[in-house]
């Protein structure tokens, strides 16, 4: 019997353009009515992710930052894996050399350098505020994570995912949308947040439901007793599920959830 459902947001349960279905919504609401803990597991900051709960109704944690920071209901820090200050001023010296665009987390606040078309297009409709500012002003420490932006070239945000993996296979670098590359601490990974919360409830993996679409999802996936990857999902986290849903424009969390939550005998 599912417990716990751990959800991507973004390209799972909302659109990228208009935002949750009422499918969805009645949905998660139909999970709570029967008490199991449906948990946002994001690479989205936590203050992006809290208004987003609120819609829902959750008072579950919120797993953001890919995992790097768990927060209950009422913001408290439960865990925490920043990334260290020597590798964050490693790749800010890494995207200056390249004319890369980064978006700098301190403390969950946003830091950029430059006030461009990418972070104005990051930040739309995400609940976000940022600061503009050269980081060499800034204290580097407490950095939840670093993400990489191009959205005019997928293809040169997959070179840095290869060429950071290579330059710091201690560090966790992994593609979470085909225009963003994410750089954190090696222990901030889904399946490590997912993990901390079901050792907290008592909930063992096979009563685990996770569900994703991105490639920063196959670390999601990895801790669910059944793996579900959407049917708008990129062909590598499809590989890792067990199942394969519907696209979200036809509610396949929904769908998801029909079939190994509500009626699992079918």
């Amino acid at each position: 019997m599912i417990k716990m459902v751990a959800t991507d947001i973004d390209g799972t349960i909302i659109r990228w353009d208009t935002g949750f279905s009422e499918n969805v919504k009645a949905c998660i609401k139909r999970l709570k009515s029967r008490g199991i803990k449906v948990v946002l597991v994001t690479g989205r900051m936590h203050r992006a992710t809290t208004p987003i709960a609120y819609e829902l109704r959750l008072a579950t944690p919120i797993v953001s930052y890919q995992g790097g920071l768990i927060r209950d209901f009422s913001g408290k820090t439960l865990h925490q894996c920043n990334l260290s200050d020597d590798y964050a001023k490693k790749i800010i010296k890494w995207a200056r050399e390249n004319n890369i665009h980064i978006n700098l987390y301190l403390d969950d606040k946003l830091y950029v350098e430059k006030d461009n078309d990418f972070v104005k297009r990051y930040t739309d409709g995400k609940f976000v505020t940022y600061e503009v500012c050269n980081f060499d002003d800034l204290e580097i420490c407490n950095v939840n994570k670093i993400l990489a932006i191009d959205y005019t070239d997928a293809e040169r945000v997959t070179g840095w995912v290869n060429e950071l993996n290579q330059k710091y296979p201690e560090l966790y670098v992994v593609k979470s949308t085909p225009y963003f590359c994410e750089i954190g601490n090696p222990n901030a990974t889904k399946s490590l947040g997912v993990e901390f919360l079901a050792k907290m409830w008592g909930i063992n993996k096979e009563e685990i439901l996770t569900i994703g679409d991105q490639n920063n999802d196959i670390e999601l996936l990895k801790a669910g007793g059944i793996s579900v990857a959407m049917g708008n999902a990129t062909p590598e986290l499809k590989a890792c599920a067990d199942f394969v849903t519907d696209t979200i424009d036809n509610d396949g969390f929904v769908k998801a959830m029909e079939k190994f939550v509500f009626n699992p005998q079918k």
